[in-house]
Parts: structure tokens; sequence; C-alpha cells
């Protein structure tokens, strides 16, 4: 057996998510996340994107840094579980893993070449930013797509939250709305929350009184509850910088 493999990251990922809470479970789950995949202008990264945009998606892998654990758990407690089932962590797709290697299908919606990178621009993706990327490979339907694959209690995806906004965080909003920049930041803000970012053990459940969540999205602090079943966003605070 091989003693230690060494990978050198080939790429890293401009994000939307800067913290990790509020970063989607999954891939696909947040169409209007959107990502870059920055390479160097090599020459050598020039050759070995060519022919990239010929396909509609691709599998990124990636190193999950920004982790607070120092040791990796073998059971670990799925969010889809409520948090207080623990399962083998190869049954799962927990960051916490001996390699923290992370594996996400996202769609590319194009390649930009400047003077010093190399730029996939993705949608869909599950990325901190800053992500360290590994490998880039093609998506391929006939073999990748499975339509007789069964995946035990992750066999559904969960329903969403309905997302309202207060007037405050409305107008913040549209102060924003140069070029369609307000109604693409609506969506992404929107389709995150509908996810239920919340801890397992919190989601299902209406939120204490005057208890809020915050989350950083681009260079957004959002804050929003949960009451009735129903998410409202109640403040949104542009960060300059």
């Amino acid at each position: 057996m091989v003693a230690e493999i060494t990978f050198a990251p080939i790429a890293h990922i401009q994000s939307c998510y800067p913290d990790r809470f509020g970063i989607p479970r999954q891939a696909g789950l947040v169409k209007s996340a959107y990502a870059d995949i920055v390479f160097e202008a090599t020459e050598e990264n020039k050759l070995a994107l060519r022919g990239i945009e010929e396909f509609s998606h691709l599998w990124i892998l990636f190193f999950f840094h920004g982790q607070t654990y120092r040791k990796f758990k073998p059971l670990v407690r799925p969010p889809r579980l409520g948090g207080n089932k623990s399962v083998g962590v190869y049954a799962t797709r927990s960051p916490n893993r001996p390699n923290p290697i992370g594996m996400s299908a996202v769609q590319l919606l194009g390649v930009v070449e400047q003077q010093k990178t190399m730029r996939l621009q993705v949608q869909g993706g599950d990325f901190l930013d800053g992500t360290p990327v590994i490998d880039v490979k093609p998506y391929i339907p006939y073999a990748d797509a499975l339509s007789d694959a069964s995946s035990a209690w992750a066999n559904y995806q969960e329903p969403s939250l309905p997302v309202h906004w207060s007037a405050a965080a409305e107008a913040v909003l549209l102060a924003d709305g140069a070029d369609g920049a307000a109604e693409r930041l609506r969506c992404l803000i929107g389709e995150t929350i509908a996810q239920d970012p919340r801890p397992g053990y919190e989601r299902g459940k209406d939120g204490k009184p005057g208890q809020r969540w915050h989350m950083q999205i681009n260079n957004y602090s959002v804050f929003w509850t949960v009451y009735n079943n129903i998410a409202e966003v109640i403040e949104l605070i542009k960060v300059d910088g």
C-alpha cells in the first residue's frame, strides 16, 4: 500500500459563499449559485482546457478547506436524519472524512480567457469561496446518470421553505438593481434559504422568539427568521470591500 499521496491544486474557486453556513448541502440545489473555477493562464492550462466548452456539465473534485475539525469521525450525524442518528462516514457526503475530498456536478456556462487567468463559469455549485480544485472532468450523461440507482434515506429532495422579504430588506435589495442584479441576488438568497441551512435538529421547526439566523452571501449580510414554517429575510446589509 502506498504510504502517502500528495496532490497539488490545479485551480481555485471564487464562490458566492464566503462562509460555510448557508452553503447548499448538495450541488444542484441552488441553481443560481454562480462560481468561477480560476486557473492561471499558462500555456499548459490553455491546452488542458481545450474542448471543455463542448460539455454542458462538469464534475469538480475539490478539497474541503476551512473546516474546524482536527480528526475525522467514523460516525457522523447527517442533517437529513435530523442530526440525531449516526451512520458511517462512508455512507454520507460529510466533509469530515479521512481524505477531505468533495465531488460536485455543475453546469458549465462558459469559458473566459483573461490576461492572467482562465475561468470556467459554472452554476449550481456548493463551494466555499477559495476552495482548492484537485481535478475537473466532463459529465457524461450515458454513463453518469444511473436511472436505476437508489439512495436509502437520501432518496428524495426535502421540501423547500417559502421565503418572504421584509420591506426593509426589500428596499436594500432594490437599491442594487442595475442590470438585473437585484433579481439575481433575490434568487440566490431565496434559493439558499429555501434549503433551510439550519442545523438538523432545528430544521422543520419555528425559531425561538427573537431568534434570527445570519449568513454571508457575496458582499451581503443576510438575516432571517423562521415562523409558521415560513422564512423571512428581515435585514439585508451590504458590506463594503
